[in-house]
């Protein structure tokens, strides 16, 4: 345990934020999940409504200096991937 005054004080700044981080965290975690859960249910709409929830997320997660923007790049580019290869996925299932 620090001594100092001003040591003590980013002890508890650290606590803080550690705690703001990881509820943060945990609500961008969730968000992706639901994104998954609604997709593999095939309902596009839903699908593309959580994807948009978590794409904001992830960006506010990044502002907040929560994730990397290289991170939150690549998580981006991957949900979306994923959510356009299931709208490709029913346009085939549609037409054949």
């Amino acid at each position: 345990m620090p001594n100092i005054k001003s040591a003590i004080k980013r002890v508890q700044i650290t606590r803080k934020r550690t705690l703001r981080n990881a509820s943060l965290k945990s609500m961008l975690r969730t968000s992706i999940k639901k994104f998954h859960v609604t997709l593999q249910s095939g309902n596009l709409e839903a699908a593309e409504r959580q994807l948009r929830e978590a794409i904001r997320r992830i960006d506010k997660s990044v502002t907040k200096g929560i994730l990397h923007r290289n991170a939150a790049a690549r998580k981006k580019s991957r949900l979306t991937r994923k959510f356009q290869a299931a709208v490709k996925e029913q346009q085939t299932q549609q037409t054949a």
